[in-house]
């Protein structure tokens, strides 16, 4: 039995491999995302869906964007957390904000978030002496932060109100309970196996080590995903329709679950992912006025960031590769020039005196 586990493991590996793996099921959950959008919006009248965004309160809408701020502003302690976790304390907190910021919605919005949120973060931080290791270590904590935060809210959630995942993954309230005393039980096992030791809390090898942070900050560490998401349900909560009326906890479970998938899926901004799990979970609201919202909290929450973070790092390149230097060569033309008027009249005195013997 041990033989033919080992040759189906060795087979996986070489045949199919979890790369692939991923990608099938990446590609698997759009297309049926996908289809389920299209049947979901068959016979949905965009002109109700224009009316329903017009409804929506100036007051609605501010306080919506509100929470957008404050998810972003949280967002920015992802960073500034992971850096300090692996020992670069140097980094300022406008450069992992700056950092945090841009990598998050640019690469959420194009998809592919690990390569592309990568990239950018080594540009911003190679400036800064951090190496491509020093990149990946970031990027895994963070990762790290927004897990544990979804996990613990998830977690506490499903114990709460296990009916409000059961229209998405088609469960009882029963199973549903089980998961989310899981997710807690999984939570506090890491916090145990945490105050163990810090030799245990090392991970990786061959010149890729990274430390986790201990047990006491890494309470810290949950407690700044679950304020990012807790900000981010909130902004959808102030845009769902008030009849009929959900409670903030329901719609914060509906909307992690959604999200995650979002996330499995690496398609561009989540787009139809998220919305059609949405649009599952949720049918008690009209689908037109349902769609109104989840456009609205897309403008919010991805274009109008997304325009925000092309437009800064726009704006940082044009002043790194173009204004910096030709400053540069300003200052050393006109440093030329003085030192040139400085020492054209010690090179006259000897040839007027020459010219008068």
């Amino acid at each position: 039995m041990q033989r033919l586990l080992t040759a189906l493991g060795q087979g996986f590996k070489h045949r199919i491999g979890w790369k692939r793996l991923g990608v099938a099921a990446s590609v698997l959950i759009i297309a049926l995302a996908i289809t389920h959008l299209v049947r979901t919006l068959k016979g949905v009248d965009a002109g109700v869906i224009l009316s329903a965004m017009a409804e929506k309160s100036p007051m609605q809408i501010a306080l919506a964007a509100l929470c957008v701020l404050g998810a972003f502003g949280t967002l920015t302690f992802y960073d500034y957390f992971a850096l300090r976790t692996i020992g670069k304390p140097h980094i300022p907190y406008r450069i992992a904000a700056l950092s945090a910021f841009t990598s998050y919605t640019i690469g959420h919005n194009i998809g592919a978030t690990v390569f592309t949120g990568g990239a950018i973060r080594f540009r911003i931080y190679s400036d800064y002496g951090l190496t491509a290791i020093d990149v990946a270590k970031i990027c895994f904590i963070s990762g790290l932060t927004f897990w544990l935060g979804n996990t613990f809210v998830l977690g506490v959630g499903m114990m709460w109100h296990p009916q409000a995942a059961s229209a998405m993954d088609l469960l009882p309230d029963a199973i549903n309970r089980l998961i989310g005393l899981a997710c807690l039980a999984g939570i506090a096992a890491y916090l145990v196996w945490l105050s163990v030791g810090k030799n245990r809390r090392e991970l990786g090898q061959n010149g890729w080590k990274v430390v986790l942070p201990s047990a006491r900050l890494t309470l810290l560490q949950i407690l700044i995903g679950v304020v990012d998401l807790g900000f981010c349900a909130l902004a959808m909560y102030l845009l769902v329709p008030n009849d009929p009326g959900i409670d903030f906890v329901s719609l914060a479970v509906v909307f992690i679950l959604a999200t995650l998938l979002g996330f499995a899926s690496h398609a561009p901004g989540s787009l139809g992912v998220f919305d059609a799990a949405m649009l599952v979970a949720l049918p008690q609201f009209s689908r037109e006025e349902l769609v109104a919202t989840l456009v609205m909290f897309r403008i919010l929450y991805f274009l109008i960031p997304f325009a925000v973070a092309i437009a800064i790092m726009g704006s940082r390149e044009l002043w790194l590769n173009v204004v910096q230097p030709w400053q540069r060569r300003r200052a050393a033309e006109e440093e030329a020039e003085q030192h040139a008027a400085a020492t054209a009249p010690a090179v006259a005195q000897p040839m007027k005196r020459q010219a008068k013997g």
